[in-house]
């Protein structure tokens, strides 16, 4: 079972940049999408304390909900990347 979890959108461009970077790490990752209204994604707002994707779990490094694109794909590379010990 992937201990990376994203919480994503369709047609989203700034979840679409987090998904290449998993897909060039070639990483296994399970995909929540989310619905379209803010207002409905309670699940996110849960996790993150915002409502806005995409968040990253990463249940094996203690990443509980992070958002923000540009930080994850930063995350991902120094992880489980170029940037790994």
């Amino acid at each position: 079972m992937p201990t990376l979890e994203l919480y994503e959108l369709d047609g989203c461009p700034y979840c679409a940049k987090v998904t290449k970077k998993l897909d060039e790490l070639g990483l296994d990752y399970e995909s929540h999408k989310v619905p379209r209204s803010h207002s409905e994604r309670t699940e996110v707002k849960d996790i993150s304390g915002q409502t806005g994707v995409p968040v990253l779990v990463d249940t094996e490094h203690g990443v509980d909900g992070m958002p923000e694109s540009d930080d994850i794909v930063a995350y991902l590379e120094e992880t489980y990347g170029s940037g790994a010990a």
